[in-house]
């Protein structure tokens, strides 16, 4: 079985979701939680690490600056149909 890898960029939840007892003192439970701590540890799923400005589901999710946006539709393959060729 290949290993399915998810890519973070909150530093906070790749250590919850790693740490057994760190998830006992969390008051807000959530099913999903245990769904991912389970395929964690038969190594199903993998959590990595991935900046801000790498996470290219932002521009889809949040406001981010021209850059950013110009470099992840680039990352993304997409073009403007609109602009003259």
């Amino acid at each position: 079985m290949k290993t399915m890898d998810l890519h973070c960029d909150n530093k906070t939840a790749i250590m919850i979701v790693h740490n057994p007892i760190q998830h006992d003192r969390m008051k807000h439970v959530e099913v999903d939680r245990f769904f991912i701590r389970e395929n964690i540890d038969k190594g199903c799923i993998s959590f990595s690490f991935v900046k801000s400005e790498d996470q290219l589901a932002d521009i889809l999710t949040k406001g981010v600056c021209g850059r950013i946006f110009n470099d992840t539709i680039d990352k993304l393959g997409m073009i403007e149909i609109y602009a003259p060729s």
